[in-house]
């Protein structure tokens, strides 16, 4: 058998392969899927990767199975780790990590003003696969990111850098990065109350594909993927993107077992950008390492309160400690489901509560004025779910459900309850995002049947 299209997702302790035939065809089809443990640690990605296309072959009967292409997403090596430095945090810092998070980095240090030695001490030892340094708006204030400029090239470890700041400094950026690898971007910041962070993002991705290539692990990736990689978080803002295209404003959660995501792709209603304080993306990524089922379960229960969550399940007559002891990564019995679904629950809330913006009220000599801060989720339309909790869990659409009842307070941005639930039914989310960099009518036809809606 010969497919069209591989996609590899690479994680930290599982690879999937994900097999896609006539993709250039009307109808494309999601011919299966096939997994094994991660081989990253073993110093060969190629081990797990073969391992995951045996299992592929098996489940499908197969003595053979070539491909065309293959693409991957990653999230081994330990994923895109970038630190981010700018001038002024709710200004330039914030919108150089809007930037990153949306292009799938994992953010390990933000600061804002000049760096002291404790700050470049820090960065040495995170060792980044990628440094981001903004600052400014153009044709403004020139010093910080200059300074900063300098005091990052003394560091040792000569981690790439993107430079997304004041246009004016440009020049100076190039002489002092001489040494090392560096790409020029736009501003993110480039005028007062704008942001502009699409073209750093994509930089960002091209610079994970050049790296990730060099990761301990991963050094033969390119033996067996001939397009592009991605980070797996960036797959999926790409194939959110593509749902905003098609559907108008969208949300995509994705509960994993070590974090929660929350992707938006959406358009301020006219209400709210009149009193926003401060400008947002339009496509946003927010990501909760403490929210995550499995890795973190320990640190929902904290949130949700261990004597609450026993109650409820004395409730149900179900048996919280013996749930808790043999809970597993995929559950099983009747206790360990409803824990996951609790968790899950928590995760989903909790996730939306702080990615989605508050209305604030301001007292003054005038009396009380309406300001709003943060992201703007009242005109979402859709909601989609992804990763293993939502996809396989039985109460999955009623636990997405439950983020449209956060907003009747008054005080949350958050989704309304005319917005409609959709699940990643194949859970191909990820490798539809890097499948529409080069087949978009494909992707967005498997999309289609993934989440059984018509565009």
């Amino acid at each position: 058998m010969k497919v069209d299209v591989l996609v590899a997702e690479i994680g930290s302790t599982t690879t999937v392969v994900n097999a896609f035939h006539n993709v250039e065809s009307g109808d494309p089809v999601f011919y299966g899927q096939g997994q094994a443990p991660t081989s990253v640690l073993e110093g060969d990605v190629r081990v797990g990767l073969n391992s995951a296309i045996e299992d592929l072959k098996k489940q499908k009967g197969l003595t053979e199975l070539t491909y065309k292409e293959m693409l991957a997403t990653s999230s081994a090596a330990g994923g895109l780790k970038m630190t981010v430095h700018g001038l002024v945090f709710d200004m330039t810092a914030r919108a150089a990590k809007e930037a990153a998070l949306g292009a799938g980095a994992i953010i390990h240090y933000v600061t804002a003003g000049k760096l002291r030695e404790t700050d470049l001490k820090k960065i040495e030892d995170i060792k980044p696969n990628l440094i981001l340094l903004a600052g400014g708006v153009d044709y403004g204030e020139r010093e910080t990111a200059l300074y900063n400029a300098e005091q990052l090239s003394k560091i040792p470890y000569k981690a790439p850098v993107i430079y997304a700041g004041n246009i004016e400094n440009v020049e100076e950026i190039k002489l002092i990065f001489n040494d090392r690898k560096l790409y020029i971007v736009d501003n993110v910041y480039p005028k007062i109350d704008e942001l502009k962070v699409e073209p750093a993002r994509k930089v960002i991705q091209e610079a994970f594909e050049e790296h990730i290539i060099h990761a301990p692990g991963m050094e033969h990736i390119r033996d067996l993927v001939t397009g592009h990689i991605v980070p797996t978080p960036g797959a999926v803002m790409e194939c959110t993107k593509l749902l905003y295209e098609k559907l108008g404003n969208v949300i995509t959660l994705d509960v994993g077992g070590a974090t929660t995501d929350l992707h938006s792709v959406t358009e301020d209603s006219e209400e709210i950008s009149k009193i926003l304080i401060s400008p947002e993306p339009k496509a946003k990524r927010t990501v909760e390492g403490d929210l995550g089922v499995y890795v973190n379960r320990l640190k929902v229960i904290e949130s949700i309160g261990e004597e609450n969550i026993r109650e409820e399940f004395e409730k149900e007559g179900f048996d919280f400690d013996e749930a808790l002891r043999n809970y597993i990564p995929i559950p099983d019995t009747k206790e360990e489901i409803a824990l996951a679904e609790r968790l899950t629950l928590e995760a989903v809330l909790r996730a939306t509560e702080r990615h989605g913006g508050r209305i604030r009220y301001v007292y003054g000599p005038s009396g009380r004025t309406t300001l709003a801060e943060g992201k703007d989720l009242t005109q979402v339309k859709y909601i989609v779910g992804t990763g293993g909790a939502l996809v396989h869990l039985p109460k999955s659409r009623r636990i997405m459900e439950s983020i449209t009842s956060l907003n009747e307070t008054g005080l949350l941005l958050t989704p309304s309850k005319n917005a409609q639930i959709l699940i990643d039914n194949d859970y191909i989310m990820a490798s539809l995002g890097v499948l529409s960099l080069r087949y978009k009518e494909a992707a967005s036809k498997l999309l289609e049947k993934s989440l059984n809606i018509k565009f």
